[in-house]
């Protein structure tokens, strides 16, 4: 076993060569997504924003040769155990390679790459002399703030977490989050705000306490780019965990190019796939998910 420690705030943690094989030793349903663990015998602790490739050992490419290339998977959390390091993610079944990962039993194989890309820089990095973060999730996309809270409570960082789902089909994961300062938001109003999440976000952007606090938002582009805008308006700053279509992780394929504010492309899985919000023009990138 060679992860040792948690990683610092903000610090990329380098994925070693190549794809490994890990073993599932775990699938729990979460509303209306999963969530899966692997045990990664020979990989490092990831940081908070980071991703994986991975790709079931069975069932991967069959017949009609679909699911061909692995996922893009943000780490939900991840822990030391005994044997290496256990990894969470959240699924949704929308496509055959998210319909395979879900339906992954314990013992079954799993292969990974990473962790990969750029993790969430901590508060006083975003907007100095921020005490404090402001974490925005919407549907799939709440899992790496998952990790994220951990990591800031346990540096002692006080973060207020936003919550979003379209209805109650899609909805879940918030058995990664082990705390009552959870506020939610549902479009049908099955649970917490009927309305948005950045309902939520405008309430705390009208305080006077955000600008002790950097911004933090996963979730769907449409979500992203209202975060990214009422934050523009007001002069706060946020970094946002992207998605983009991946062929590869490491920067060889360029399926994940996003064009720059300030002119050219970067590539979200080795450039992001965190990027601050005044780094980009928009945050609806064709051909993301949700």
């Amino acid at each position: 076993m060679t992860a040792t420690r948690t990683p610092r705030l903000g610090e990329r943690v380098t994925a070693p060569f190549g794809r490994r094989r890990c073993e599932v030793t775990r699938n729990l349903a979460s509303g209306g997504y999963r969530i899966f663990s692997a045990l990664d015998p020979a990989g490092p602790e990831p940081a908070a924003g980071q991703f994986y490739m991975l790709a079931a050992e069975a069932g991967w490419g069959g017949e009609g040769g679909r699911p061909y290339l692995a996922r893009a998977f943000s780490v939900a959390d991840a822990a030391l155990e005994e044997g290496g390091v256990r990894l969470d993610f959240l699924v949704q079944a929308v496509g055959p390679g998210t319909s395979r990962l879900a339906t992954l039993e314990a013992g079954e194989g799993l292969w990974i790459h990473g962790p990969l890309g750029r993790p969430f820089s901590p508060p006083t990095e975003v907007a100095g002399g921020a005490a404090g973060a402001i974490l925005v999730g919407g549907g799939i996309g709440v899992a790496p703030l998952a990790i994220w809270r951990r990591q800031l409570l346990a540096a002692g960082v006080p973060a207020r977490v936003l919550l979003g789902f379209r209805d109650r089909a899609n909805s879940g994961g918030l058995d990664l989050f082990d705390c009552s300062e959870v506020r939610l938001a549902s479009e049908d109003g099955h649970t917490g705000h009927r309305g948005f999440v950045t309902d939520l976000l405008a309430v705390l952007l009208e305080g006077d306490d955000t600008s002790t606090a950097a911004i933090y938002g996963c979730g769907p582009p449409a979500m992203l780019e209202a975060v990214r805008g009422m934050c523009a308006e007001r002069g706060v700053a946020c970094e946002l965990a992207m998605e983009a279509p991946m062929a590869c992780g490491f920067g060889a394929c360029f399926g994940c190019a996003i064009p720059l504010r300030s002119g050219g492309y970067m590539r979200l899985c080795v450039d992001g796939p965190v990027v601050r919000g005044d780094e980009i023009e928009t945050a609806l990138v064709a051909g993301s998910g949700h």
